[in-house]
């Protein structure tokens, strides 16, 4: 029987720091699922789900990565993981949402509320706050699964919320 592990390392970013991380865990067995990697700052976040040969202790999965000259003075995180490895369909991307400009306090809060109220469920996130001649540029990004029967009432209320905001907006359908 195989065992699944969240990986977690929060650290420093480095020039190859994701090929030494899944490289490893190549070595020790690993199959690989949802994984995210993302530069936070000058730091960086790796995450997966990882489905690993039985007989693997995940004190000795830690202690593989720990090695890692690339992790030194990383945050490493082993933990079991006793959830769905894969995700159900309601999870399933039906669209890509972008939305950027100026600063806007509550925007991301704003958002989010906005796909609560029409029951889609947001599948991955990811904000960055870029300089831009001196000033602040936000950029949200969103994939999203949008159920169909709200799909045209949630685009519309994105795209207004963020046209209130001063923001931009753009979304594309991803299709299956």
């Amino acid at each position: 029987m195989s065992t699944s592990a969240l990986v977690s390392v929060i650290g420093p970013d480095r020039v190859g720091l994701i090929s030494a991380i899944t490289g490893r865990l190549f070595d020790l067995g690993a199959d690989l699922g949802d994984t995210t990697f993302a530069v936070l700052g000058g730091g960086a976040e790796f995450t997966a789900i990882c489905e690993f040969p039985s007989g693997i202790e995940l004190d000795d999965l830690y202690r593989e990565l720990e090695a890692l000259p690339e992790l030194e003075g990383a945050e490493i995180k082993v933990s079991k993981f006793d959830l769905y490895a894969t995700h159900p369909a309601s999870e399933t991307i039906t669209h890509t949402i972008s939305v950027s400009g100026g600063d806007s306090p509550g925007l991301m809060a704003r958002l989010c509320e906005v796909f609560e109220q029409f029951n889609a469920n947001i599948v991955r996130l990811n904000s960055e706050r870029l300089p831009v001649d001196g000033l602040n540029q936000y950029v949200i990004s969103a994939s999203v699964a949008i159920p169909p029967d709200t799909e045209n009432s949630c685009l519309a209320t994105v795209t207004n919320t963020a046209g209130e905001l001063g923001l931009t907006c753009a979304w594309h359908k991803v299709h299956p």
